[in-house]
């Protein structure tokens, strides 16, 4: 008899695309090329983020998640951040691409949650870890 499991949707293991960047000139001063916020969701330490804009494939697109460095010590922990899509492509298409973060390096010792507030995304995200 086979006693293993094979269906166990209570561990996610994702691992994230990129790191999220934590540098406050690059955050005062980033700039980005125009994109639609599509979804953003957190699962475990990744925030998935999917966009669209527009382009050829996409393939080209560069992306940072940018802290500012700073946490504002509310009863929970918060922290601003800004995503930014360089997009050197020249077509009309409309590609939407996901795209997740390491969220690990925004944990602050001593909490175990922490708000994100996204630039550009209407509510802002409970990441407990």
């Amino acid at each position: 008899m086979n006693m293993q499991c094979e269906d166990n949707n209570d561990i996610v293991n994702l691992d994230c695309d990129l790191p999220v960047v934590i540098d406050k000139e690059k955050y005062d001063n980033l700039v980005s090329d125009n994109f639609t916020f599509i979804s953003a969701e957190i699962i475990g330490d990744c925030i998935s983020i999917a966009i669209a804009a527009s382009g050829c494939d996409g393939d080209s697109w560069e992306y940072q998640l940018v802290d500012s460095g700073a946490i504002a010590e509310t009863s929970i922990p918060q922290r601003d951040l800004k995503f930014q899509l360089i997009n050197n492509e020249i077509c009309e298409a409309y590609i939407v691409k996901t795209i997740s973060f390491n969220l690990k390096p925004l944990q602050v010792d001593g909490d175990q949650e922490i708000i994100l507030n996204i630039e550009g995304l209407e509510s802002p995200f409970n990441y407990k870890y």
